[in-house]
């Protein structure tokens, strides 16, 4: 009987590591699996750049690249991104009471930062708020991707986009020799955005903010220079301050159709809207710019005008899809926190 049970035992054993074996296999040959770059011209190219115009080492790039690793689900993520659903899936996404009440304690939380920011640039503190809260749920999801396999995945391995990643890349490498980073550290989104606010590198060189004044710009740990950033990329993108956002608007007829056209930025005055019976709110001058949109629901559609403060949201994430989620749960985050203020 005991050389039976030690048998059993050892059969168990056996078909347990045969079953782990079987799992390590499937992970190498699965079509997500961990790959080298394919084009290691391009790579050699890029690697040659970087010597030639910014003065870095060839042989530390080299082994540098030797690290990095093709992510196919990166690829796989940027074929459905969330901008392709329509409103009424997408606005789901973001405006929910959970995301609300967080807002509302990013708030309380970081009530000096923010109301330092709203004095200094003019940008009301939950749109700022809206922002983290609409990219990483307030810090609670920056990403688990290393930014470095990001932009090289993206840049060399997703020619739809490969120009616009690859200066990423340039951009991720100079900011990290800037910053004293390894560049195999900073962990990111799939499309490599990173920190609280989501900043993909150029933005990061360009508009991140030393809050405490620490010569640091930790967008990952520091809510405050989170915030600071938000603040100084809005601002450097022309945000006027107290001035309107977007207002929901009706229409008569169908004459409206004409004034809805691609693009983003206020096209067209407020007069020329009123003459294709478009009912705007009485407080908008008839020189104001302004862009119709039209957002799906289930049944029918939303017109909503915006304005240059809302064009300058989209510069955020270029999407009006985007843009208004930020402006609504902005909205709610404001209305819950004044309650919760007053109790």
């Amino acid at each position: 009987m005991t050389s039976f049970i030690f048998t059993s035992l050892n059969v168990q054993i056996m078909q347990k590591r045969l079953l782990a074996t079987l799992i390590l296999i499937s992970l190498f040959i699965s079509p997500f699996a961990q790959a080298e770059i394919k084009d290691q011209v391009a790579v050699d190219k890029f690697i040659n750049k970087m010597v030639e115009q910014h003065e870095f080492d060839h042989a530390e790039l080299v082994t540098l690249f030797q690290s990095v690793e093709v992510k196919p689900k990166i690829i796989a993520a940027m074929t459905r991104p969330a901008e392709g659903m329509p409103w009424y899936k997408y606005r789901k996404i973001f405006i929910r009471d959970s995301r609300i009440q967080g807002g509302v304690k990013f708030w309380q939380d970081n009530l000096i930062s923010l109301t330092t920011m709203q004095k200094i640039y003019g940008l009301p503190e939950e749109i700022i708020i809206a922002i983290i809260g609409v990219e990483t749920l307030y810090g609670k999801r920056t990403g688990g991707h290393r930014v470095i396999d990001a932009l090289a995945t993206l840049g060399f391995e997703y020619p739809k986009r490969s120009a616009f990643f690859l200066s990423e890349l340039e951009q991720f490498l100079l900011l990290c020799r800037e910053e004293q980073m390894n560049p195999l550290e900073p962990v990111g989104s799939y499309a490599g955005a990173m920190g609280m606010p989501q900043f993909m590198p150029s933005s990061y060189r360009n508009f991140a903010a030393d809050y405490e004044g620490d010569v640091k710009r930790d967008i990952w740990n520091n809510p405050s220079d989170a915030i600071a950033s938000v603040a100084n990329y809005f601002v450097k993108h022309h945000w006027q301050p107290g001035k309107d956002i977007a207002f929901p608007v009706k229409a008569k007829g169908e004459q409206y159709k004409q004034a809805l056209s691609k693009g983003l930025k206020p096209d067209m005055n407020a007069a020329q809207l009123k003459a294709l019976r478009i009912q705007l709110p009485e407080q908008i001058a008839d020189d104001e710019p302004l862009k119709l949109l039209s957002f799906e629901q289930q049944k029918g559609q939303d017109l909503w005008v915006g304005l240059e403060n809302f064009y300058v949201i989209t510069r955020y994430n270029h999407s009006a899809l985007y843009a208004l989620a930020v402006l609504q749960l902005s909205q709610a985050i404001k209305q819950q926190y004044i309650i919760t203020t007053n109790e």
